[in-house]
């Protein structure tokens, strides 16, 4: 008795499509053909793509299973493969679901890793936005002193006033914004040096995230902002230079 493609389809539990794909991409040999043209597909026709299937719901690629060839009936090395690869799967998946837990739990911003995800809930929209920047070019060191920087909040007057200033913040407003701002931001630059200078454990290179962090900036704070930020590198750093003379 043989079959037709349609009825091995059905009886294989797949479509006529994937029976098709299967002898297009070589993994099911062609059968003979009746004298009507139409191919007549016997047992072994039917046992094969039963295998196939199979191993393609545990998850084998086709691609693999081609290279199998129809020999191997117990492909322990593509299996015990792809446990190690489901096992991968699983765990991340865990790591996941434990995050989503505390993401729900505490009511935090899903764009931060759980731990920064609290902080991030009194932030502006730039600081936010900045901060999830600085997670993906910042290496664990940098990752670290960032996390001590969200935890270790600070009611700094001034810090609250360059949150709202407002682009076209006269030069006066400026200059004096900045002049009380260069000690708050001179204490953190000291406590968290990596922060301020991206270390060589970026994972894209110092270079890279310096150039990206500074990119940032520029792209989501205003400018009058920026000109604060800038005045107060200048003073930072006229008081280094000063420093050693005194």
């Amino acid at each position: 008795m043989t079959w037709s493609t349609r009825q091995l389809a059905e009886l294989a539990g797949t479509s006529v499509r994937a029976v098709r794909h299967y002898h297009d991409i070589g993994l099911l040999a062609e059968p003979e053909r009746a004298s009507n043209g139409y191919k007549r597909y016997g047992v072994a026709h039917l046992l094969r793509v039963l295998r196939i299937k199979r191993l393609a719901d545990l998850g084998i690629p086709l691609s693999q299973i081609a290279e199998m060839g129809e020999t191997d009936r117990f492909p322990h090395d593509a299996l015990q493969t792809l446990d190690a690869e489901l096992a991968g799967t699983i765990e991340r998946l865990q790591r996941i679901r434990v995050e989503l837990a505390l993401i729900l739990r505490q009511g935090t911003h899903a764009d931060l890793p759980p731990d920064m995800g609290r902080a991030a809930a009194v932030m502006t929209d730039a600081d936010r936005d900045f901060t999830v920047i600085l997670t993906r070019v910042l290496g664990p060191s940098g990752l670290s002193a960032l996390r001590g920087l969200l935890n270790d909040q600070r009611n700094e007057p001034a810090m609250s006033e360059f949150d709202v200033i407002p682009a076209d913040a006269d030069e006066r407003t400026r200059i004096d914004l900045a002049e009380r701002l260069a000690p708050h931001v001179g204490v953190i630059i000291a406590e968290y040096p990596e922060i301020s200078a991206p270390a060589d454990d970026s994972p894209v290179g110092a270079k890279r995230a310096a150039e990206t962090v500074g990119k940032a900036l520029l792209d989501l704070y205003n400018p009058a902002q920026i000109d604060v930020l800038v005045r107060v590198n200048q003073l930072i750093l006229g008081s280094d230079e000063q420093s050693p003379a005194s």
